[in-house]
């Protein structure tokens, strides 16, 4: 039992910190922005970042727009795989575990927005890149480290079935008639 409070304990800890940074952001983004319009603090950072007020019905990229239901669902579906598989993630793969709260962070912010707005508030923009917010960053950099994680332990497995392979192991030594008891 104290295990599952632990794990969960980091899942919402993680999961919290991130969805409250990205609530805050975008509702400062809705306060003061007006919607298609853009904010620059330094003019000289125009070409390449800024502050802009933009909604999507979709998802990544604007595609599927319109979809706001079907991808509120599947939020909750990915949001409900996380929580129910995450207690089996072992404590000694940290690095999955910040990545599926990463994940899930990303999937319930971004589904606050769907279901009490009725859109999801972006408003990063770097350079031609489409239009961003904390909770898809968090989705991608969430992606980025399960990746990564899932090849560094690949490559640890693959190393340890190699050092195997290489070490002889001694099969059974035909042992001396003498030694053995007597029928």
């Amino acid at each position: 039992m104290k295990y599952y409070v632990r794990a969960y304990t980091f899942l919402a800890l993680v999961a919290g910190v991130i969805v409250a940074l990205d609530q805050w952001t975008k509702e400062l983004v809705r306060a003061n922005i007006p919607m298609g319009s853009s904010w620059m603090p330094w003019e000289w950072l125009a070409p390449y970042a800024r502050i802009v007020h933009w909604y999507n019905t979709g998802v990544a990229f604007g595609m599927f727009q319109g979809q706001n239901l079907i991808f509120s669902i599947l939020a909750i579906i990915v949001s409900l795989v996380i929580v129910f598989y995450f207690p089996h993630v072992p404590e000694q793969e940290p690095l999955l575990r910040l990545a599926m709260g990463m994940q899930l962070a990303g999937a319930l912010g971004n589904l606050i927005d769907r279901v009490s707005i009725g859109h999801v508030t972006d408003f990063v923009s770097v350079g031609t890149f489409p239009v961003f917010n904390v909770a898809d960053a968090s989705i991608t950099v969430g992606c980025a480290i399960l990746l990564l994680t899932v090849y560094m332990q690949d490559r640890r497995q693959r190393k340890e079935k190699a050092v195997e392979a290489a070490v002889p192991v001694e099969l059974d030594v035909k042992q001396d008639e003498s030694e053995l008891p007597p029928a």
